[in-house]
């Protein structure tokens, strides 16, 4: 009989064309955890994410569900998966879940961490997980123009996909910018997002920090629902989902 599980899963995001499933690769997340669990109980498996993280972005705290068809516990699934998944895949976490429990559909928000790297020297070990802005972005700037950004909005102006056809409002109930030695991070946590949408916030902000538009621009950005008047697309190495929230 099938039981449905939750898996907390924590990924290395560079060589994979990210979560969902790619026309022409099998270097995919979601391919990768599906090959492993068919492996396991002998039949195809569908792995349901909580989100659907670009190539390249990393996670600490995706969710996903499973329903499939075993006779090993959670612990054993677990550790059957981390076997056989590649070293930059682990599966923190298996728990049998309820029958009803969907890791998309039941997530009530999200939060991720974009870093970016401010010190003087080259990150060497870290290079693949930061952004290395041009300049040191200005704080103050930034932290007035994410005031602008924070509650609920028309977020198409930060939306990659210009053929988007169900709504583009969301609701973003933290913008946090902390400097952490030679590190910048801006903490994002909202019901949910657009796709590239926390990469757009990042790359606008940090054009207000260095002083390329000003930060009372962005409720104008807001109104305008065109993704052209936003800024640059931050690059996905330095972007990681850290958590999801449910009830």
């Amino acid at each position: 009989m099938k039981q449905n599980y939750k898996m907390v899963i924590s990924y290395d995001g560079t060589r994979y064309s990210g979560w969902e499933h790619q026309p022409g690769t099998d270097l995919t997340i979601q391919g990768k955890l599906e090959q492993v669990l068919t492996r396991m109980i002998g039949a195809p498996v569908e792995v349901i994410g909580a989100g659907r993280t670009d190539a390249g972005v990393h996670a600490k705290g995706m969710v996903a569900n499973s329903h499939i068809d075993t006779a090993q516990t959670a612990d054993e699934i677990r550790d059957y998966m981390n076997r056989y998944l590649p070293e930059d895949i682990c599966i923190r976490e298996v728990r049998k879940a309820s029958d009803r429990f969907h890791s998309r559909y039941n997530a009530l928000g999200k939060t991720y961490c974009y870093t970016c790297y401010v010190g003087a020297l080259k990150p060497v070990f870290n290079r693949k997980y930061v952004y290395i802005p041009e300049g040191l972005p200005d704080m103050e700037r930034m932290e007035k123009a994410a005031s602008f950004l924070v509650g609920t909005h028309d977020f198409k102006s930060f939306c990659h996909n210009p053929k988007m056809k169900k709504s583009t409002v969301r609701t973003v109930d933290q913008i946090q910018m902390i400097r952490k030695g030679d590190y910048l991070n801006f903490i994002y946590h909202g019901t949910g997002f657009l796709q590239y949408m926390v990469r757009i916030l990042t790359g606008t902000l940090l054009e207000v920090g260095l002083k390329k538009r000003e930060p009372e621009t962005m409720a104008e950005l807001l109104d305008a629902r065109d993704r052209s008047k936003a800024g640059f697309t931050a690059p996905p190495q330095g972007l990681c989902l850290m958590e999801v929230d449910y009830d």
